[in-house]
C-alpha cells in the first residue's frame, strides 16, 4: 500500500535507536518521555487557541456576522491577545473557599484531557502510546475531568458554582453511558479495543460505511452524547450564563479560568478525534473495494492530513450543534439520555452483534 510512504514509524524508530546507542536505556526513555510531553503540551496550547478562533468564526458564520477581524490577518491573533490578557489578570482569592481544592481543581481538569491525548493516533506511526485497551483507557481518563468540575463547584463556596457542578456531574455520568455503548458497538465490529488495530481494520472501508445502519446510528448517538459530555451547547447546563452566571467556574479568574476554558475546547478535540478514529478510519485514506486506481490516488494524501480533515469535520458539526439549537432544560437533558439514547444504544448493540455473527458486514 502506497500510504506506507507516509509511515512516520520509520522516523520514530530511527530516533529511538539513536538515543539507545548514545544513552543508557533509562536516560533514553526519560529523554523520549520529556520530548513527547513537551510536544503534546505545545500541541495542546496551539490547538486550544485555534479552536477558540474557529468557534468564533463558525459562530459568526451561523449568525451572518464577520467575527474577529482586527488583531492580525482575519483576526487570527485575537485568541493570542486574549490569552495574554488572561495571563496578566489578577488571581482573585475567594475568602471562604477551600483554598487547596479550589487551586487543584483546574489542574485535574487539564490533566485528564492531557492524558487522553496521549493515546490518540495522529498519523500512521505517530502514536505516543498504543494500549491494547486504548478505547477503555480514553474513556477512563477522560471521565476523570468531572472530578475537577465537582471539586471546583464545591470548593468555591458559591451556590451558583455548586449548582453548576451538580448539573455537570449528573450530565457527564449520564451521557458517559451512551458514549461508551456507542463505542462498544464499533468494538464488536472491529473485534479489538486497540486503536491502531481499529484503524487498520478500516483499510478497505471506514466503519461508518461498512458497518451498515448500526454503525451510522452509533455515530449519531456518539456525536450527541459526546457534545453533552463536554458541556457544550445546547447541553451547556453546567455553565448556563442566563441562570448560573458562569456555573462551576464563576469564582475563577486569570490563568485558572483559562485552564477551564482551554479544557473545554480540548475535550471537544479529543471526542472529535475519537469519532474520526473509530468511525471514519482515523488516518486511514478513503478506500473503496475493487477501485484500485482510486485507492492508489488516495494513498498519496499524507495520513496526518486525513486525520486532521476528519477531526475538523466532526468539530465543525459539534459547533454547528451549539449555534443552531436552543439550550435544553436539565430535565429535558436527562430525559434525552435515559429514555431515548440509552435504549437506542442497547438495541443497536444487539443488532450489531447479530450482523457480525451472521457476517453481513462488508
Amino acid at each position: 500500500m502506497k500510504s506506507n510512504i507516509f509511515d512516520l514509524s520509520v522516523y520514530t524508530s530511527s530516533f529511538d535507536h539513536l538515543l539507545m546507542e548514545n544513552f543508557s536505556p533509562f536516560w533514553a526513555v526519560a529523554i523520549e518521555m520529556v520530548l513527547i510531553g513537551v510536544a503534546i503540551l505545545a500541541f495542546y496550547a496551539v490547538v486550544g487557541l485555534y479552536l477558540v478562533y474557529a468557534e468564533r468564526k463558525v459562530c459568526a458564520f451561523m449568525q451572518c456576522r464577520v467575527g474577529p477581524n482586527r488583531v492580525g490577518p482575519y483576526g487570527f491573533f485575537q485568541t493570542i491577545a486574549d490569552l495574554i490578557k488572561l495571563l496578566m489578570k489578577e488571581l482573585i482569592p475567594i475568602k471562604n473557599a477551600d483554598k487547596l481544592l479550589f487551586n487543584i481543581a483546574p489542574f485535574i481538569v487539564i490533566i485528564a484531557s492531557f492524558m487522553a491525548i496521549a493515546a490518540i493516533p495522529f498519523a500512521k506511526g505517530l502514536h505516543a502510546i498504543d494500549f491494547n485497551i486504548g478505547i477503555f483507557y480514553i474513556m477512563a481518563v477522560s471521565s476523570m475531568g468531572v472530578v475537577g468540575i465537582l471539586i471546583a463547584g464545591w470548593a468555591s463556596n458559591n451556590k451558583y458554582s455548586m449548582i453548576g457542578a451538580m448539573r455537570s456531574g449528573a450530565q457527564i455520568v449520564s451521557y458517559e453511558l451512551s458514549v461508551g455503548l456507542s463505542l462498544v458497538t464499533i468494538v464488536i465490529l472491529a473485534g479489538s479495543l486497540q486503536l491502531s488495530t481499529i484503524v487498520e481494520a478500516q483499510s478497505n472501508g471506514w466503519f461508518i460505511f461498512t458497518g451498515h445502519i448500526p454503525a451510522v446510528i452509533a455515530f449519531v448517538v456518539f456525536l450527541v452524547a459526546a457534545t453533552a459530555e463536554t458541556n457544550r451547547g445546547p447541553f451547556d447546563l453546567a455553565e448556563a450564563e442566563s441562570e448560573l452566571t458562569a456555573g462551576f467556574h464563576t469564582e475563577y479568574s486569570g490563568i485558572k479560568f483559562a485552564f477551564f476554558f482551554l479544557a473545554e475546547y480540548m475535550n471537544m478535540f479529543i471526542v472529535a478525534s475519537i469519532a474520526a478514529t473509530i468511525f471514519l478510519g482515523g488516518w486511514m485514506p478513503l478506500h473503496i473495494g475493487g477501485w484500485e486506481g482510486f485507492n492508489n490516488i488516495m494513498d498519496y494524501i499524507p495520513s496526518a492530513l486525513w486525520y486532521i480533515g476528519k477531526t475538523a469535520f466532526v468539530i465543525f458539526i459539534m459547533m454547528w450543534f451549539k449555534w443552531t439549537f436552543p439550550r435544553l432544560r436539565i430535565d429535558q437533558l436527562l430525559t434525552l439520555e435515559w429514555k431515548y439514547l440509552l435504549p437506542i444504544n442497547l438495541v443497536n448493540i444487539m443488532i450489531m452483534a447479530f450482523v457480525v455473527l451472521m457476517g453481513w458486514h462488508f
